[in-house]
């Protein structure tokens, strides 16, 4: 499908241009603000999508807001028209429009008169319209300290610098970016419901203090290792754009080891709710272990070296013993109520990793000592 990109090098275009480039089954083209008048009425007589995003949300003048949104869109529906429908369909635009196109501002009255061009002319047949009132949108390669909140706390942040917060309590709807391209290329796929307005799903609800907070949360996770849960939802979005914004330097840190005669182990991460992830190593002959947990379970998994696991029954006195190396991926699982030691019997040193369900609390460690 041939398809143009008006503001292609703006926020939401960039993520935009990533997606329709991955697949390669798309004819992109591109108008940016240094691209001309002739150059948009050449393209939208050669496409058969125009994703208008081009935009104007934070002028120094506020009759900007008339020229970069209203105005440039009527152009858009005006070369449209001229162009005609050589393909026999007319196309369809795609529009980022602004939840505030309700609101009786400059900005909000400018996004409307946009909407009004594009179902205009979608009502004369020369386009057919799909119209976003979008929300705050938030993710990578935002521009932080001009117009998003979630940009500005996520840059200044994971570079140590202050945020400034005048309401913690504000509501703040938002939207994903990848959300946001995922509506818009089910448009591509044919999977939409037709001329007007769409909804891009989910919208998170949310404060401007709780995503400080998180954000805030993520950067001291580095000190702490104590991650948020970050797998789904809102926070795994808000943790894919807090890590887009590290600096360089920061791709990398250190975690504490703890190094003795046997060898070392480092904690690696730990969880609310799902427990620790952490690693240790064991030099020739050792063993580490010889105590046993009520309630807490393990999962051993040896990456290197050869290790031998023994197990005995604290009531029952029943022993068990297995072998595990690091050539055949092999879980190996602690029991409540059985002692358990791992010894290195191999000639290299032993390295293991560990999944404990809990985080190891010195107050409560769950952890007695008794030989196997």
């Amino acid at each position: 499908m041939k398809v143009l990109v008006t503001g292609a090098d703006g926020f939401i275009g960039r993520n935009l241009l990533a997606h329709l480039r991955e697949g390669g089954e798309h004819d992109v083209r591109v108008l940016t603000r240094e691209s001309s008048a002739g150059e948009l009425a050449q393209l939208v007589g050669e496409v058969e999508v125009v994703f208008h995003l081009a935009g104007v949300n934070r002028p120094e003048d506020p009759a900007e807001f008339e020229m970069g949104n209203a105005r440039l869109t009527e152009e858009l529906c005006d070369a449209i028209r001229r162009a005609g429908t050589p393909g026999g369909q007319p196309p369809v635009v795609v529009y980022a429009s602004s939840t505030q196109a309700d609101l009786d501002n400059p900005y909000g009255r400018s996004k409307r008169a946009g909407e009004t061009a594009l179902l205009s002319a979608a009502g004369s047949g020369v386009l057919a319209a799909r119209i976003f009132r979008l929300p705050n949108v938030f993710g990578k390669w935002a521009r932080p300290n001009y117009n998003s909140a979630v940009a500005t706390f996520c840059y200044n942040v994971s570079r140590g610098l202050p945020i400034e917060i005048h309401d913690p309590s504000a509501r703040l709807r938002l939207v994903y970016v990848d959300d946001v391209v995922a509506s818009f290329r089910r448009i591509l796929d044919g999977d939409d419901s037709g001329d007007g307005f769409c909804d891009v799903s989910p919208v998170y609800e949310t404060t401007v203090g709780d995503v400080a907070a998180h954000v805030r949360e993520f950067a001291t996770s580095r000190v702490s290792l104590v991650t948020e849960r970050v797998g789904t939802g809102f926070l795994r979005a808000l943790y894919a754009t807090y890590v887009s914004y590290l600096p360089k330097d920061s791709f990398s840190y250190q975690v504490p080891q703890h190094t003795d005669a046997r060898g070392t182990f480092v904690e690696m991460l730990k969880t609310t709710d799902s427990g620790q992830f952490s690693f240790f190593t064991a030099l020739p002959g050792v063993t580490r272990g010889g105590h046993y947990h009520h309630t807490k379970t393990e999962k051993f998994l040896v990456i290197r070296g050869n290790a031998r696991f023994r197990f005995r029954n604290i009531l029952s006195g029943e022993t068990h013993e297995l072998f595990a190396d690091g050539r055949s991926p092999t879980i190996v699982e602690t029991v409540p109520g059985w002692t358990h030691d791992v010894s290195n019997v191999g000639s290299d040193e032993l390295v293991v990793m560990l999944w404990a369900n809990e985080v190891f609390d010195r107050r409560r460690p769950d952890t007695y000592v008794c030989p196997v």
